[in-house]
């Protein structure tokens, strides 16, 4: 276990514009004690600087862009998951707010940093639950959009949220010094490693495996996997910016911008995306198989 890289972040704060790393220095800023590339974005006034201003910018376009297919989606009535899945949408909406402060490179307080960060990450890996239970419901094993259905995913993504946001918050403000051994390098932090990195990953892969044998085996359909296919590859291409291309992107800019902005971008695509999917295969015209039980 010595010589595991299980639970570390020193080197992806060091490369990478992560929210988690407001939590695991000091000086409580995306700079930190790593080293490499300095995101220095716009310098103000005071010494002061503003970073990630496109991400910045993005995220005002992605809580844009979410409201509008929550007023899209309620307008399709008929569709199977239309109350949950605008829950997931509420859930991205907070995630971009929160990003805005934590990614984004504001002169802000330490403390509203990191309130912002257990909320993101908190936030983060109720939302991926979220999304894979949006794949369950397609399923019809509980009626959408009823009371228990709606009760049951708002219920268990506040149980996430809560756990998430607490070892998150009681690692940056060390309420009870349990995670203060995350301030040094290699800054491992089991708890949040596995609440933010590893179990998001596996909500992610669950929704497109169980939104693939849905389309294929049930629905009988292939047109809807290019949508659903596109979304994982956009999404795909921001986790590569933000965790392989960043500090080449940074160190090519001297420092103005990183592999965030990219990330930020692609994530968008790729949410706009898993809704043209959804809604591709919620369509009241949608041709069923004979004996289908799914309406």
């Amino acid at each position: 276990m010595g010589s595991t890289q299980f639970g570390n972040f020193f080197d992806f704060c060091r490369d990478s514009t992560l929210p988690v790393c407001n939590l695991l220095s000091d000086q409580h800023d995306q700079r930190g004690p790593w080293g490499g590339c300095e995101l220095t974005g716009i310098l103000l006034s005071d010494g002061k600087f503003l970073g990630n201003l496109g991400s910045i910018l993005l995220c005002g376009v992605a809580i844009a862009a979410a409201g509008f297919l929550i007023h899209l989606s309620e307008r399709k009535r008929a569709a199977v998951g239309r109350r949950e899945m605008q829950i997931f949408l509420v859930g991205y909406i907070i995630i971009s707010i929160c990003e805005i402060f934590t990614v984004g490179e504001f002169p802000l307080d330490s403390k509203v940093r990191i309130t912002f960060t257990g909320i993101h990450i908190g936030f983060i890996s109720a939302t991926t639950w979220v999304l894979m239970l949006n794949a369950v419901v397609g399923y019809q094993v509980i009626d959408d959009g009823t009371p228990l259905s709606v009760g049951l995913i708002v219920g268990s993504a506040l149980v996430i949220l809560i756990g998430s946001g607490y070892i998150a918050l009681d690692t940056g403000f060390k309420w009870t010094g349990h995670f203060d051994s995350s301030y040094e390098p290699p800054n491992r932090n089991i708890g949040i490693y596995v609440l933010y990195q590893l179990a998001p990953l596996v909500f992610l892969v669950a929704f497109f495996v169980l939104e693939s044998i849905l389309v294929l085996y049930i629905l009988g359909e292939k047109r809807p996997m290019l949508y659903l296919a596109g979304a994982a590859i956009l999404f795909a291409l921001g986790q590569i910016f933000i965790y392989v291309v960043s500090p080449h992107i940074c160190n090519g800019t001297a420092g103005k911008i990183d592999g965030a902005l990219f990330e930020t971008l692609f994530t968008l695509l790729s949410v706009v995306m898993i809704w043209v999917f959804w809604s591709s295969i919620t369509e009241d015209d949608w041709p069923m198989p004979v004996n289908n039980p799914y309406p």
